[in-house]
């Protein structure tokens, strides 16, 4: 018998904010997934989910390169594909293990699309996103009413990224680490710059809240950090 691929969203950072399903796949699994850029990185899903995870359970540590050779990229992610493939085929249960929700921004997309089609059962278990759970940290309300609510990379064109911002009332920026400073000048722009919270690492024990995100121009900004903002209302 075939064994069952399972994406599991471990939430952004705090090991309790897991569903129960995905704690359920996570401690029947066999073989857990634990997906890195780099061979020198540690997992932080696997982090996440490690309170969670079973003694003896198998632990993969597999490297996605986020490269731009495309050779160099298919190569490498075929090769994690027949990995996991051959494991199926062994009837092993699989669990990779992804920050976040499977479906939004997320390594896993492209591994299902490797997989959807060679005749393995797939299953998808949602978790909760880095700017949901920032919201109910913060108590920063996303969106009420009939606000129009645009989540955006900030590695977007400028043209899509300046149209977001105009057309939006509340925002959710991920990926702002690159060209930080042209993005607080893009907020402020937009009018967002005010009420614009960035929140870095959220859920993990060095989290950091920065409410005056003016003052971290010119600084470094980690990966794991993600900015909301809304428009004042009159």
């Amino acid at each position: 018998m075939k064994g069952t691929f399972y994406g599991v969203g471990v939430g952004p950072g705090d090991p309790e904010l897991l569903t129960l399903k995905a704690v359920h796949a996570i401690q029947r699994a066999d073989v857990l997934i634990a997906p890195k850029t780099e061979k020198k990185e540690e997992s932080t899903a696997l982090a996440i989910a490690r309170p969670h995870i079973r003694e003896g359970t198998a632990i993969l540590d597999l490297v996605f390169p986020m490269v731009y050779s495309a050779h160099t990229l298919s190569s490498a992610w075929e090769a994690n594909r027949d990995i996991i493939c051959e494991l199926l085929a062994q009837g092993k249960q699989v669990v990779f293990l992804t920050l976040g929700d499977p479906m939004l921004y997320s390594t896993y997309i492209y591994v299902y699309n490797l997989l959807k089609d060679r005749g393995f059962s797939i299953e998808t278990i949602p978790g909760i996103t880095s700017f949901c759970a920032i919201g109910s940290r913060l108590g920063y309300p996303l969106a009420e009413g009939n606000d129009v609510l645009s989540i955006i990379p900030a590695t977007a064109d400028d043209a899509v990224l300046d149209k977001a911002l105009a057309g939006s009332d509340s925002v959710v920026l991920l990926k702002v680490n690159r060209n930080f400073d042209q993005l607080l000048a893009k907020l402020d722009r937009s009018g967002l710059l005010t009420t614009a919270v960035m929140v870095t690492k959220c859920g993990h024990a060095d989290e950091e809240i920065v409410t005056d995100i003016r003052a971290a121009g010119g600084q470094k900004v980690n990966y794991l950090s993600a900015i909301v903002a809304r428009r004042p209302k009159a």
